[in-house]
């Protein structure tokens, strides 16, 4: 972006009217507006058009579906569905947190919250919907929430920290997620449903019931047949609950999961059509009462009169309208929306549910086939005709089928209902796979995909990459990898066919020093002498990065080639924020200290406005730094002896120690000196995946080393040596490779395991799930790097000695070189120019985000 761009955006001006034409203007960016503009980019409609889209939230759109995947250790960058780059090479102008305040359908214009004023020839409507929260004493509370956006889950994770109940109001789909997550987070959850079963629009009642009996055995307290009558509160704080049924709960967050509404306030207020009970009124090309005005998704009423909060049919909203604009005539192509498969599939508190067709069995003489174990928590009944055609279904506990079922819907399948539903060796004899199903079956719903158009393909990404079928809501990825030939492609991505391993060996044995050369060598024929993608280019870059001494490269991370390798954070040597700032991590060896350098330390934060923070591997975090001012900083931390932490590197983070027994009583050797010894000695090292380490100075494991991916206890004789471990959201205790060390053989011992894992780890694949997958796991790797059964020692140690000699630190490299220096400035047309949407407000006494007037435009981290 460029500062003329932000400042004007900020400044509240009006589109110049000398601006290209037709303009579309989309409201709205979540799931189904990025699906409208990836359709649009498809059908070339971007290189005709303007394109605007307002967002209202403060980050592009992400996988709601998958939202709670959140509370697993996925990040919301992890969720983004907008690819890097996207935007920019489609010349789509993005305004996140600046959504649309007004329309004025006669001079076709739309007001965002920031004043700016955008005229549209075609204004697209994807404002999707809104909780809807009961109208009941004490619902705005504080400890009161909604359950709808990563940032709703982010205040209810911060709340929970200091509560220890809570209580879900609705038991469908979301409700029976946020319980999910407010279990997760260690509360005691009740869920509070009005219908006299869970998820009553989904599951009939024997499903309802065998998935109530699933959840209450988890430990969750379940409250079907009765409302909610008032949140109890004291001092503005939830502290109970009253049901309509007179009982009474004790809780410290109420979490609102009640259904959502259409977010149609917007059209109310220019004037047009709505439904009696909400939503947009559109026809079959999704056109509302205005020709020029459209809507899509959750907000639209559609011809059938219908509101669908599923993706899937917002998907075909959008396909719809884009062919629409991309016909200049106005045709209409193809018979437009006339409505979509409801079916679904999820898994609720690690409870497979799944319903499709005529879950209810509402057809006039339809049949039901019922398998239901009560023991196991499995209920599966299909619906069927009197002529035995396939009607619907509803799955419980076992939606191994649902792939399968979904597409047979409508036909009389091969095989008898009751042999679809008993389990093997149950009398279902006969194995009914995806062979089965006809070519025009529709595998993926979500994106209208057909067993034919799967069948073209070879792999799950070419898949992925041509139809699109797989990347919804996941639903149809097993059926699809059923339907692919026996052997899949183990490559990389679509740029190269060998994995990261093999593309190791390539570059270390042939000596292949940059990425072009590599992808030219031994890319797929069709990827040669192109770019490569955002898959293969971070990784060839790390793999050359580690390879840098022994291909006799140079080890600068953003020297030519290798800067248009690597992610945002090692673009900028500094992690990005979510407000687009940077913080800064200065490598603290060991945790070890001397008094000035905290000195240092404080001042570069009092006197750049830093949010400071003592992180978990014993290091100072300083938040908030503007791009423009990372040289400065490091400047002065560089001079008072620091030297870059890599918090922003796929590399060794830290080496955590006790303070051992020069001060405790109970230790039995200098943990603090070999902590030091070791971060020195792997300090830049890059790897498949970031590398934390610990040592403990005797077995009460202060310093918790069995939780890193290499960790070191002291003995009376030496050093144990763990390794694999993992913290995190899927935590792993780390394995005894050896025993009762000396220091020299515990270095030896860790080269060569770093080596190996560096050698044959598959991209970013942590050290604890590379052992889990090595063949042999534990056995195999003590005789590779203890015993050398594969004679590899000697070399490994040698690759490790390369990296020792040649490193350098990347700070200040880059504060002796003006030409590197040109890099790290906000805008390129004016680089003395501070990011103004940069901004911060106070809290506790320091600063944070200023989440409020975050308007940058498609800006994405990873």
């Amino acid at each position: 972006m460029s500062a003329d761009t932000t400042a004007d955006a900020a400044a509240g001006t009006t589109t110049d009217p000398t601006a290209p034409t037709p303009t579309i203007v989309l409201v709205g960016h979540g799931m189904v507006g990025q699906r409208f503009l990836e359709s649009l980019a498809e059908r070339g409609v971007t290189e005709r058009a303007r394109v605007v889209v307002l967002c209202e939230e403060p980050r592009p759109a992400y996988d709601r579906v998958q939202l709670t995947s959140y509370f697993s250790g996925r990040t919301p960058e992890d969720l983004s569905m907008v690819e890097a780059g996207f935007m920019e090479k489609y010349g789509i102008e993005l305004y996140v947190g600046d959504p649309a305040e007004s329309v004025d359908r006669e001079a076709r214009t739309v007001t965002a919250r920031s004043g700016r004023v955008f005229a549209y020839d075609s204004l697209v409507l994807a404002t999707g919907s809104y909780p809807f929260v009961p109208p009941v004493p004490g619902k705005d509370a504080r400890g009161c929430f909604v359950y709808r956006t990563i940032e709703d889950l982010l205040a209810i994770e911060e709340y929970a920290r200091t509560a220890t109940s809570g209580a879900v109001v609705g038991g469908g789909l979301l409700g029976l997620e946020a319980a999910g997550a407010l279990k997760g987070l260690g509360l005691d959850t009740h869920v509070v449903e009005f219908a006299p079963r869970l998820m009553p629009v989904q599951v009939d009642e024997g499903g309802g019931a065998a998935l109530l009996r699933t959840i209450e055995r988890m430990g969750l307290t379940v409250h079907t047949g009765t409302g909610t009558q008032e949140v109890v509160t004291a001092d503005g704080a939830v502290t109970g609950m009253r049901l309509s049924d007179g009982s009474e709960l004790a809780t410290d967050m109420v979490v609102f999961s009640a259904g959502v509404r259409p977010r149609d306030q917007l059209a109310r207020d220019c004037g047009l059509a709505v439904g009696e009970r909400g939503g947009i009124a559109v026809d079959e090309r999704c056109r509302t009462s205005d020709p020029a005005v459209f809507a899509i998704g959750e907000c639209a009423l559609a011809a059938d009169g219908r509101v669908y909060g599923l993706v899937a049919p917002g998907y075909e909203m959008a396909l719809t309208v884009a062919a629409t604009l991309a016909d200049e005539t106005g045709a209409d192509e193809g018979e437009g929306f006339t409505g979509a498969d409801l079916s679904t599939k999820l898994k609720l508190l690690g409870v497979d549910v799944a319903s499709f067709g005529d879950a209810h069995g509402t057809a006039e003489g339809c049949l039901d086939v019922v398998y239901s174990d009560s023991r196991s928590g499995v209920y599966k009944k299909l619906v069927v005709s009197g002529d035995g055609v396939l009607l619907g279904g509803v799955l419980v506990g076992d939606a191994e089928q649902y792939g399968l079922l979904r597409p047979l819907t409508g036909t009389v399948p091969p095989v008898s209902p009751e042999q679809l539903v008993l389990p093997a060796g149950a009398g279902a004899p006969v194995a009914l796979g995806p062979s089965a199903l006809p070519d025009d079956a529709v595998i993926c719903s979500c994106h209208n995909v057909t067993k034919h158009a799967i069948g073209a393909c070879s792999t799950l990404a070419e898949v992925n990459k041509c139809t699109k079928a797989g990347t919804g809501c996941g639903s149809c990825v097993k059926t699809i990898e059923k339907l692919l030939p026996a052997a899949t492609d183990k490559g990389l991505c679509r740029c190269f066919p060998y994995g990261r391993s093999e593309l190791y060996e390539i570059a270390r044995t042939l000596r292949v020093a940059s990425f072009a050369a590599l992808l030219d060598s031994h890319g797929r024929p069709e990827a040669r002498g192109g770019e490569g993608c955002e898959v293969c280019k971070p990784t060839v870059g790390s793999i050359l990065a580690s390879l840098a001494p022994t291909l006799g490269i140079g080890g600068y991370i953003l020297d030519g080639e290798q800067a248009s390798l690597q992610d945002t954070n090692d673009h900028f040597l500094a992690n990005m924020q979510r407000n687009g700032s940077y913080s800064v991590v200065p490598r603290i060896p060991g945790g070890e200290i001397t008094p000035d350098k905290l000195i240092v330390i404080g001042e570069v934060a009092r006197d750049f406005g830093l949010y400071t923070k003592i992180t978990g591997g014993q290091r100072i975090d300083l938040f908030g730094a503007r791009v423009d001012q990372l040289p400065a900083i490091w400047t002065r931390l560089v001079d008072a002896g620091f030297e870059s932490g890599h918090a922003y590197g796929k590399s060794l983070r830290t080496v955590k120690s006790c303070v051992g027994q020069t001060w405790c009583r109970y230790g039995v050797q200098d943990s603090v000196r070999m902590a030091i010894q070791l971060e020195l000695r792997y300090r830049g090292l890059r790897a498949p995946h970031k590398l934390k380490s610990a040592v403990s100075g005797c077995a009460r494991e202060c310093a918790e080393a069995q939780s890193k991916d290499f960790g070191i206890i002291a003995t009376a004789n030496g050093w144990n040596l763990y390794v694999g471990g993992n913290g995190g959201a899927t935590p792993r205790h780390a394995d005894l490779l050896a025993q009762d060390l000396s220091d020299a053989e515990l270095v030896r011992l860790i080269d060569r395991f770093l080596m190996f894992y560096i050698r044959t780890a598959d991209r970013l694949e942590r050290t604890s799930t590379w052992l889990e997958r090595l063949e042999g796991g534990l056995d195999h790797l003590k005789d590779v790097v203890v015993h050398d059964s594969l004679g590899l020692c000697d070399e490994l140690e040698a690759l490790m000695a390369a990296h020792v000699a040649g490193y350098q630190d990347e700070w200040a490299q880059t504060l002796d070189d003006p030409e590197r220096l040109r890099r790290f400035v906000s805008f390129v047309n004016a680089p003395e120019a501070p990011d103004p949407s940069v901004r911060f407000v106070p809290e506790r006494d320091q600063i944070k985000p200023d989440l409020t007037f975050l308007t940058l435009e498609g800006v994405t981290s990873r």
